[in-house]
């Protein structure tokens, strides 16, 4: 695979208070995300004076400064720096983010995957954190819940993923979600490593946006327990353009969809 990492670790900060749980380790899969990097990096250097945060930009063949943006340094905010030199796709890029998290991660720790557009509110992951330390082993950020909230979308990608929760909801044997496409998550540090021993590399194969529902599937095996806090989506802070691709992605949900169908689970407890 063509992928390198940066390790560009910057200071602790100076916390106010001391977090109950373990350590949250942030992937952010990016592709030319230069212009949004700088904000959400702020945000998140905010979060980190009272949690302890890592934060994995995952650069995936960027044709802009994305890579520097992200080593340039933000204050009390611990970065690193996977590299993909060719672009590989978001499914791929969440994979190279979660491999490069659980090499360090304890198993008090959570994975959290966000958006590297600036349309999650990093001020969400304390209540991500509160959820995994009361017992959830995934917590997903939902636009549909009461108290989500996902106007600032454009019409057709709000149809899309209102579509898409219908139908896996209806579909598939998942208790706790409503969200199935949220690409803003916590996951058990524990769970993910579980999951990883059984599917190896296989763990995400979807390239496109529907690794998020993939890797939600596969970890259903493990029958986590799963909750649901507001997502307030924050479309409108986007720099630039989507990378969404309607068709492509309605056409890789049904195909997800079929080939969980046919596919035996797994032969034995995870």
């Amino acid at each position: 695979m063509h992928e390198e990492t940066t390790l560009a670790t910057l200071s602790e900060p100076a916390r106010a208070a001391r977090p109950t749980g373990g350590r949250a380790h942030v992937v952010l899969p990016a592709f030319n995300e230069e212009a949004s990097l700088p904000a959400l990096l702020r945000r998140l250097a905010e979060v980190a004076r009272t949690e302890q945060l890592t934060v994995w930009v995952v650069d995936d063949g960027s044709a802009d400064a994305t890579a520097a943006v992200a080593g340039s340094g933000f204050d009390g905010l611990d970065v690193r720096v996977v590299r993909h030199l060719v672009n590989l796709g978001l499914g791929r890029a969440v994979l190279s983010g979660l491999r490069a998290a659980l090499e360090e991660a304890g198993p008090d720790d959570s994975v959290v995957v966000m958006d590297a557009d600036d349309t999650h509110d990093p001020a969400l992951i304390r209540r991500l954190q509160a959820e995994i330390d009361a017992g959830a082993d995934v917590a997903i950020c939902s636009r549909f819940v009461p108290g989500g909230d996902d106007r600032t979308a454009p019409p057709a990608r709000r149809m899309l993923s209102r579509g898409a929760a219908k139908l896996f909801h209806h579909a598939l044997d998942v208790d706790g979600v409503r969200d199935f496409t949220s690409g803003y998550r916590a996951y058990r540090a524990s769970l993910l490593t579980r999951a990883s021993a059984h599917w190896g590399e296989r763990l995400v194969e979807e390239q496109g946006f529907a690794c998020m529902v993939e890797l939600l599937l596969k970890l259903r095996h493990c029958r986590p327990v799963i909750t649901e806090i507001p997502l307030a989506l924050q479309y409108d802070r986007k720099q630039g353009p989507s990378k969404l691709k309607l068709r492509r992605t309605i056409v890789q949900y049904l195909k997800l969809l079929v080939r969980d169908r046919l596919s035996p689970a797994p032969f034995r407890k995870l």
